[in-house]
């Protein structure tokens, strides 16, 4: 490989999230960090050499990005999606969980049913909540290590509780799941026949592992756009969540409006220099990048795989069609969620996204985030292996 994602690099006291809160966050000092979505790879060098050339340049004023931009935007998703995209379409944000929570705030009033699909990323739920919006979950099925979604029931929902918006996590975090075309299309009618506006996140859509395909939602079927919202960006990509840029499109000029009157409403000004140039770097230079960290991705999830298989059978791997962030189905172990939390943090000393967080439907599951050097993920399975094997002698 041309780059080293077996590099081992120290991020502790660089005001990280994931390796400096330990301690505040209630775990140990010696925690092993696997638990929010960023990489612990260097970015593509292509944006490095962009960045630092903004940073020695010296001036850091207001800026705007311009047709370069949104050519490198739109030809990215053109060319690996084949969606196209409108200049006007496009609405920059500094995040998708904030641009989320403005499109809750643009298309629905307080009191009013949204429905998402957990166990889902924990920032859903949040946003309905946060704004005093009415919850209703459609939970997804897990069959055969399978999940699905419950279409009758999905669809009941939406008629018994007159929801006005559904969340659609694309490809689905945690459970790793890359909707079919049919899927999304069934989804994309129901709530066309209903009334129902659709925010699609699909933050994870580069991430696809062999045999699936993601489809963005819009190209389903044109008729999509007229009820849509779909969220993008480079940051789980490129590991750029630090920089703070997403792109939104919104087809419907009417949406579109609510959505910025939104954001006009809370002061949001613009984007910043580093994260928009970090993005257009991202998207002119950084697919051969990209695809070679695909290829060391599937070798860590083989290798989870083949390590549970053989060692941890109790622990079963749901097996992921996307996304770098693994669901483990713990539920063999026996234990209750506060003694799974004990097992995983104090006894195998790991920092992991316990399952309960992504609702009542994740209990007794463990999220585990893969993009790290191998040395770490094999350090963090031998903890795993210790700490389980130790409980089960104490039972015997």
């Amino acid at each position: 490989m041309e780059y080293n994602f077996d590099e081992i690099i120290d991020r502790r006291n660089t005001d990280s999230v994931k390796y400096d809160l330990a301690e505040k966050s209630g775990k140990p000092a010696d925690v092993l960090p696997l638990w929010v979505a960023d990489m612990d790879f260097r970015t593509a060098p292509g944006i490095i050499e962009r960045l630092s050339a903004d940073a020695k340049f010296g001036i850091y004023g207001y800026t705007e990005g311009g047709e370069d931009y949104f050519r490198a935007v739109s030809g990215w998703y053109r060319e690996r999606f084949g969606w196209h995209v409108e200049k006007e379409w496009l609405v920059r944000t500094p995040g998708v969980v904030f641009a989320i929570n403005i499109a809750v705030r643009a298309l629905t009033e307080e009191g009013d049913a949204v429905m998402i699909q957990q166990p889902v990323y924990y920032p859903f739920s949040a946003a309905v909540r946060n704004n005093e919006r009415k919850l209703i979950n459609n939970g997804l099925m897990l069959r055969d290590g399978h999940y699905e979604i419950d279409f009758d029931d999905f669809e009941n929902k939406i008629a018994e509780n007159n929801v006005k918006l559904f969340i659609l996590c694309s490809p689905h975090n945690p459970v790793g799941r890359v909707w079919t075309l049919e899927e999304l299309r069934r989804i994309g009618e129901i709530c066309l026949a209903h009334g129902v506006k659709v925010v699609s996140d699909e933050i994870h859509s580069d991430f696809v592992y062999e045999g699936y395909k993601h489809h963005v939602f819009t190209t389903v079927d044109p008729a999509f756009e007229a009820i849509s919202i779909v969220c993008t960006a480079p940051s789980k990509t490129f590991n750029l969540a630090g920089l703070q840029v997403s792109n939104i499109f919104i087809p419907d000029q009417q949406m579109r409006e609510a959505f910025e009157k939104q954001m006009q409403l809370i002061g949001y000004g613009g984007i910043n220099l580093i994260g928009l140039h970090a993005c257009q770097a991202a998207y002119e230079t950084g697919q051969a990048w990209l695809e070679e960290l695909k290829v060391y991705l599937r070798g860590n999830l083989d290798y989870v795989r083949e390590y549970l298989n053989k060692n941890l059978p109790v622990i079963r791997l749901i097996e992921p069609e996307g996304t770098y962030l693994i669901w483990l189905d713990c539920r063999g172990l026996g234990l209750s969620e506060e003694d799974l939390e004990h097992l995983i943090v104090q006894e195998a000393k790991l920092w992991l996204d316990a399952g309960a967080m992504f609702g009542t439907d994740g209990e007794g599951f463990e999220r585990i985030n893969i993009a790290c050097p191998r040395s770490v993920l094999a350090e963090a399975m031998e903890r795993l292996k210790r700490a389980v094997d130790a409980r089960q002698t104490l039972t015997q």
